[in-house]
């Protein structure tokens, strides 16, 4: 599933052994030279000015973060520039490599978007109907907060038709996998709620596989084809995505060269693999080679060089921003002048995220086999982005200041965010320490004697006091939110 990052990266220790790629493709000394640096230069978020040690090689921080295997694409000039795999399968296990398979998680939505763009197409289905237009083995019930008016695909395929249930953990080995409509009413053997009509049609963005879930039905209903089959033959195929499949559980023929998915801990999940039979939203298994392919093809798509799957004008129409920034089945960021699309995703065990731009033909794919993958893709995606000039992804640069250590002790103590959720303050080694529930301690870093930032993510906090001179509260400002925290 797409989960949105907490606001403090979480930190382990616990060694993992790291190996490069089993086999490693002849490169030319410029690509390995790019190679070297990228894997040599994972950074913050933040930057210190003047930090000597704020880059980190990958070897580390696949250590630090118990994260056994890591796999790369990067895309430039419109080609796959590279692509290569370190770590391994599994703890003890074979290397990493490029071939080697991955559940992409939550960046099966996007490519399921094809799938159902290319039927609009076709005239198969529209963008604007009722989606109980085309729904026969299940109709979506309707709702008092809908007032009246229908979903339509438009509206599930941008996260606005104000559908219920975020994500889906999976099923384990030992665990009955649901049919598709016990997932959608939530019926045992199904492991979340009904998926229901939650807020007004197209009132607001509000991310759902929910919605992509009833949109897979809508595709088994309209072409009376299995799923996999149906996006092999539609998307993967036509693209050359030729070691992807939508099949779950994976097919034993395919298990040979897969990674196996692991805790924050280092711990493997138990049993391995989840089984998703939401595939639409997150039963993609693929190679980062091959969503970099998915990546060229829609660049090439919209300058009318490559259509395989959609036409250029359906293209453009895919990557136009809506509600949330999103388009159909992508989010869309960068500049008005210089967009790029992406997506995240994160099953049990995997972490990934692609990135490309529309123009440059510029972009890059990390897939990884640990929880904490997360933040270990975002700082190779920084290290590809400054190796590579993107305009983008790049980190923030910031001067620190020394502060006197007695109004830092003054800044000591509890300040309460949420009702069980608190930032705990200390000082330590005359430096200001914040600790969030449940998270790793971090280092508060002085822009001035009141405000402070973080180096593991993008937020500030100010430090304010009444008209005493005492320390009330502190203000923590994080991805345009403003929030109080009062001191205990």
């Amino acid at each position: 599933m797409f989960v949105s990052r907490p606001w403090l990266a979480v930190l382990v220790c616990c060694a993992v052994e790291f190996a490069a790629a089993q086999k490693k493709a002849s490169q030319a000394p410029e690509v390995e030279q790019h190679i070297q640096r990228v894997t040599s230069g994972l950074v913050d978020p933040v930057v210190i000015v003047g930090d000597q040690h704020a880059e980190h090689g990958l070897e580390d921080r696949m250590k630090e973060l118990n994260v056994p295997g890591v796999s790369i694409a990067v895309v430039h000039d419109g080609k796959i520039q590279w692509a290569r795999g370190f770590g391994l399968r599994s703890m003890g296990g074979q290397p990493i490599d490029e071939a080697t398979l991955f559940q992409a998680a939550s960046i099966s939505k996007p490519l399921s978007a094809l799938a159902a763009l290319h039927l609009v197409q076709e005239g198969k289905l529209s963008l604007d109907t009722d989606v109980n237009t085309y729904l026969t083995a299940w109709k979506l019930p309707g709702a008092s907060v809908a007032g009246g008016k229908p979903v339509t695909l438009r509206e599930l395929l941008t996260h606005t038709g104000g559908i219920s249930v975020h994500g889906f953990p999976g099923y384990a080995k030992s665990e009955t996998v649901p049919m598709l409509v016990q997932v959608l009413n939530g019926e045992k053997p199904a492991n979340t709620a009904p998926i229901r009509i939650e807020a007004l049609p197209g009132d607001r963005w509000q991310y759902s596989g929910g919605g992509f879930t009833i949109m897979q039905q809508i595709l088994l209903d309209v072409t009376r084809e299995p799923y996999p089959k149906l996006m092999h033959d539609t998307v993967l195929s036509p693209i050359g995505m030729n070691h992807s499949t939508y099949e779950q559980p994976l097919p034993a023929a395919m298990q040979a060269n897969s990674a196996t998915p692991y805790r924050g801990d280092g711990k493997p999940v138990e049993g391995g693999a989840h089984t998703y039979p939401e595939m639409a939203a997150e039963g993609l298994w693929t190679t980062p080679s091959d969503l970099a392919r998915y990546t060229i093809e829609v660049q090439r798509s919209l300058q009318g060089k490559a259509n395989h799957v959609l036409s250029t004008r359906m293209t453009q129409q895919m990557l136009t921003p809506g509600k949330g920034n999103w388009g159909l089945g992508l989010e869309i960021g960068g500049s008005k002048d210089d967009p790029y699309f992406s997506h995240g995703g994160a099953n049990e065990g995997f972490r990934c995220i692609f990135v490309a731009y529309e123009k440059t033909g510029e972009g890059a794919v990390v897939m990884t086999n640990g929880d904490n993958g997360g933040s270990l893709g975002d700082e190779i995606l920084r290290s590809i982005a400054t190796e590579y000039g993107w305009p983008d992804y790049k980190p923030v640069v910031r001067a620190a200041i020394p502060v006197d250590p007695k109004i830092l002790a003054e800044y000591a103590g509890t300040y309460q965010l949420l009702p069980n959720f608190n930032l705990v303050v200390t000082v330590e080694d005359g430096k200001l320490m914040t600790q969030a529930t449940g998270q790793p301690k971090f280092p508060l870093y002085a822009e001035s004697e009141t405000k402070f930032f973080l180096t593991v993510v993008l937020a500030d906090m100010d430090f304010v006091r009444d008209a005493h001179g005492k320390v009330t509260h502190l203000m923590l400002h994080q991805g345009g939110h403003d929030m109080k925290a009062p001191k205990k």
